[in-house]
């Protein structure tokens, strides 16, 4: 039987979690009591059972019980049940806004603020973080990216690397993007914008990626941004690193920050064992 602990910060996305797993075949039990864990564990293992994956959903709503959980783990670690945990994160500022935006009171800050609920959290989940097989830092995942990394871990059982890493594309026009980690600027490069028939296209269109790449400083930048980023990576990751923004400038974000960002996560995708998302922020303005 395989059987995951679902837990993580309120508003991070554990309910949508259990609900993905849930379709996914596995029987899922939502705030079940800290004591009762144990007894739920034994009875889904024995003899006839027809539960094969079971998930329970564990947060702070478990209160002072919660600080039971860790003994309770290793004790059924010891009777030889296998726990997997899985940790749902996100910013702060984006469960600020999640809670803003539902209406939903903080289950530790009632008649306060929510920042405080949350500072409140961190401290006290912060021992089932590093007990976690499994961080997910939801603050850019879409829903389906999310059920898609559910899927690639708890059933095509495929190595789970806790990083995801974003290329963005954006316009200095519009200002730096607060998100981004990294930061690299392609206006060095000749402006399509100025070629009679590019204006009008973007970095998505073959012509302009095209007359960009057209260039060898393009194809120098390039090799030099993805031998850094590739070195970097592995590094983050041992720091604990779960989210990395790569941001890639051009004056307006529609031509040369485009094909480049294009190209570097084409690269990307192909080489690394990690999560790779593309976006480009300024394309349409």
């Amino acid at each position: 039987m395989r059987f995951v602990i679902v837990t993580g910060m309120s508003g991070a996305g554990k309910s949508t979690a259990l609900r993905m797993l849930e379709d996914l075949e596995y029987y899922c039990v939502d705030n079940l009591p800290i004591p009762l864990i144990g007894a739920l564990a034994k009875t889904a293992c024995a003899p006839g059972s027809s539960i094969e994956r079971l998930a329970l959903g564990v947060d702070i709503r478990s209160g002072k019980n919660l600080e039971e959980l860790e003994k309770t783990l290793e004790e059924m670690a010891m009777k030889g049940f296998r726990c997997e945990v899985l940790y749902l994160d996100a910013s702060d500022e984006v469960l600020i806004r999640r809670y803003k935006e539902t209406r939903r009171i903080h289950p530790l800050a009632r008649g306060g603020r929510v920042e405080k609920g949350i500072e409140e959290e961190r401290r006290r989940m912060a021992f089932l973080k590093r007990h976690a097989d499994y961080i997910m830092d939801t603050s850019k995942l879409l829903t389906r990216e999310l059920r898609q990394e559910l899927d690639k871990i708890f059933v095509q059982n495929r190595e789970f690397k806790n990083l995801v890493i974003t290329v963005l594309s954006f316009g200095f026009k519009y200002g730096i993007p607060n998100d981004c980690d990294l930061v690299f600027d392609v206006r060095f490069l000749p402006n399509p914008f100025y070629i009679e028939g590019l204006r009008s296209k973007t970095g998505n269109d073959p012509e302009v990626q095209n007359y960009v790449m057209g260039f060898d400083l393009a194809h120098q930048f390039l090799d030099k941004l993805t031998d850094m980023v590739e070195f970097l990576i592995p590094n983050y990751v041992s720091e604990g690193k779960n989210q990395l923004v790569i941001g890639v400038g051009c004056t307006g974000g529609k031509h040369r920050s485009v094909t480049l960002a294009n190209k570097l996560y084409a690269r990307l995708k192909t080489r690394s064992e990690y999560g790779i998302k593309i976006e480009h922020r300024d394309i349409e303005k």
